[in-house]
């Protein structure tokens, strides 16, 4: 999820655990515990982009970090608060103010590597990286939280943000199972046959669904709106496999390959070769070759081998995604 959405979660759950003890102060630790797992972006800036993608929510968002990093923090949250809250309690917030992070992360397209070392991404898919409606109430709780000093008034709101964006984490479940079916449905009342599916909401909300499906010859891409009142429609983009031949030994392509997790187009513009990674979706692109939201240029270094280098998008990418979006959730 974003930063201030993380941030947000942090304070809640350190005050869930330490509010009666450290009142206020559980905006700070909250802020900052909720903020640590993501610092591997900030390693990731002195890496290469395909690198830095690839440790993106990996050990600094698993468990077994977090089972390193707790009793540090904790003893050192302890130290300074040694009037106000003891080591174990202060373990606990900092435990749990880790986890939080990466659960909710779980939710998302791109998901997290809870258990790492195993290679294994846990993503649900239920909510886009940004979503005001699970943000919007927890934010609202913890202001009230923040005036109020009395116990019991600041675990009433506290628990009402909880329980609203919870809550609303749970309907995203709902309605992906419900998007599944219609595309499920649809594949098969269209005679399609598919090896693997999986289906995600698009951006900022979760009204307008995307499904991508793995065939033996490529994959269907499409979107389901609540609101349509036509078929869905998929679009069938093939695997090139003459493309891949041309970068199978190299290392950056190997390694997008993994991280996509098989979902992946190559595809050519002029001399230009692209790697896609089809789990974000399609941009709107008035000519008919797809543009993907996260591509990735094989271009050559100083030493002359391929490296893969991720497409800059433009901000007036992100407009015309979004205003497609509103009109593609009003079933056009």
């Amino acid at each position: 999820m974003d930063s201030f959405t993380q941030i947000v979660l942090g304070i809640a759950t350190a005050e869930v655990i330490a509010g009666k003890k450290l009142q206020n102060k559980t905006f700070l630790y909250g802020a900052i515990l909720g903020t640590i797992p993501d610092l591997d972006v900030v390693v990731g800036k002195f890496m290469s982009a395909v690198d830095a993608v690839a440790i993106h929510r990996g050990m600094s968002h698993s468990l077994l970090f977090f089972a390193v990093l707790t009793p540090l923090l904790g003893f050192l949250i302890a130290k300074i608060e040694q009037d106000k809250i003891d080591f174990k309690k202060a373990s606990w917030m900092v435990f749990w103010c880790l986890t939080t992070h990466v659960l909710l992360d779980a939710f998302t397209s791109w998901g997290t590597q809870i258990f790492w070392p195993i290679d294994y991404r846990m993503a649900i898919k239920t909510i886009f990286v940004i979503d005001p409606l699970y943000t919007i109430p927890l934010t609202i709780g913890l202001l009230f939280v923040w005036k109020n000093k009395e116990n019991s008034l600041r675990k009433k709101y506290l628990y009402k943000g909880l329980v609203i964006s919870s809550a609303y984490l749970v309907l995203t479940c709902l309605f992906k199972l419900t998007a599944l079916h219609q595309f499920e449905k649809a594949l098969e009342q269209q005679n399609n046959s598919y090896q693997e599916i999986i289906v995600k909401p698009t951006a900022l909300n979760t009204i307008l669904w995307n499904a991508n499906v793995a065939t033996t010859d490529g994959f269907l891409i499409a979107d389901y709106s609540f609101f349509d009142t036509q078929p869905i429609a998929f679009t069938h983009y093939p695997k090139n496999k003459v493309l891949e031949r041309k970068v199978e030994q190299v290392e950056d392509f190997k390694k997008l390959k993994k991280i996509s997790e098989g979902w992946y187009l190559l595809t050519e513009e002029g001399n230009n070769l692209y790697f896609n990674d089809l789990r974000f979706g399609l941009l709107p692109s008035p000519s008919n070759q797809p543009k993907f939201v996260f591509s990735y240029e094989f271009v050559p270094n100083s030493e002359g081998k391929l490296i893969a280098v991720e497409v800059p998008r433009a901000k007036r990418d992100g407009v015309a995604l979004l205003k497609g979006i509103f009109n593609r959730i009003k079933g056009n």
